[in-house]
């Protein structure tokens, strides 16, 4: 069984997993439409 502060963090590492990663996407589509 998952203990709360257990589920908080992995959700808390799993959101930061996809802002970084939502972030590297725009700026490479941002790079790719300046050329």
């Amino acid at each position: 069984m998952i203990s709360i502060a257990n589920a908080l963090h992995l959700m808390l590492s799993f959101g930061m997993f996809i802002v970084t990663f939502i972030g590297i996407v725009v700026a490479i589509i941002n790079l790719s439409n300046k050329k």
